[in-house]
């Protein structure tokens, strides 16, 4: 399949947020991997547990509570949370300090294990992270479905956006603007038509330079906006 030119998307963009510069000022920052070798893995654990929560609940109230959560959960301290009992995940559902959510609060422990098994196998988790390559991103996904606890789907995507990582997001508007330009069909649920996202946004990566979290906004404030009422805008 030919791949339509990334400058009509770009273009499109650009003229829906009011031009060049307007349409820059609206795209995300990237971490270098240097820059996220230096995150702690308790802060990739922190971000992990926030993500779930914040999965199918107001993200505004799990923000204004995540005080509490680092003080319940030992400022997710790897070692210590991958440690906890079962009385320990019974005495947390209790606290009103949190959202006591006894699934999610069991991913915190079961996190806390990936997160120590990425750091014996790569040196740190933020190494793991840092040193995956871009043009593999959809298989790094899979590795946080397949190993990490609740962090499939949207959930591992925008864990890995917050946090600074090189990503696209399949969103409703990403994928609107995949499917029009005839990338895919519909949204990508198989391994055949992720293979097809990621070969599209690496291609397009080397012909723009920009990274794929670049790319992916831009897809996506190339779509027009849906009626009123019709949803959260993609990122």
């Amino acid at each position: 399949m030919s791949l339509p030119s990334f400058g009509p998307i770009r273009a499109r963009a650009a003229d829906r947020k009011g031009g060049a510069a307007a349409l820059n000022a609206l795209l995300p920052p990237v971490k270098t991997p240097a820059e996220l070798a230096q995150v702690g893995d308790d802060r990739w654990l922190s971000a992990m547990t926030k993500r779930i929560f914040q999965a199918g609940f107001h993200w505004g109230v799990i923000e204004k509570k995540w005080p509490d959560f680092e003080t319940v959960f030992d400022g997710f301290e790897p070692h210590r949370c991958a440690m906890y009992s079962d009385e320990d995940l019974d005495r947390f559902v209790r606290d009103k300090r949190i959202v006591r959510n006894g699934p999610k609060i069991k991913t915190v422990r079961e996190n806390a294990a990936f997160v120590l098994e990425l750091a014996k196998e790569h040196g740190s988790a933020a190494s793991f992270f840092a040193d995956w390559p871009g043009e593999r991103y959809f298989e790094l996904l899979t590795v946080l479905k397949k190993r990490g606890s609740r962090l499939g789907g949207n959930t591992g995507q925008y864990l890995l956006r917050g946090m600074g990582v090189d990503s696209f997001i399949l969103s409703r508007d990403v994928t609107t603007a995949l499917i029009r330009e005839g990338v895919i069909d519909k949204a990508p649920t198989s391994q055949k038509a992720m293979f097809a996202v990621q070969g599209a946004f690496n291609h397009w990566r080397d012909e723009t330079g920009l990274p794929l979290t670049h790319l992916s906004r831009i897809l996506a404030m190339s779509v027009d906006a849906p009626p009123p009422g019709d949803g959260m805008v993609g990122l």
